[in-house]
């Protein structure tokens, strides 16, 4: 279910992502992309997984990291899934 993790913010708000299939794309490990964010790998791990939602800070430097809008990674609706008719 790759780019289809969501995090629970404060007041309950879920924020999906899709940081694990963007690296997987690109052949990124979870400590290269945590080494370039200047975070723990963990945190990576911890972001794929919904549980922690990054600043927007954080946000816009794993979306310039990808070179992709940070709408292309974050968002606040579930991402269609690759492949669907949608």
């Amino acid at each position: 279910m790759a780019g289809r993790k969501e995090s629970k913010a404060v007041g309950g708000e879920v924020i999906y992502n899709r940081i694990a299939m963007l690296r997987a794309e690109r052949g990124v490990s979870r400590r290269q992309l945590a080494e370039a964010l200047g975070v723990h790998y963990q945190t990576v791990g911890y972001l794929e997984r919904g549980e922690y939602s990054p600043s927007l800070h954080l946000a816009m430097r794993i979306a310039a990291y990808f070179e992709v809008a940070v709408e292309i990674v974050f968002a606040t609706e579930p991402f269609p899934r690759i492949g669907s008719e949608n």
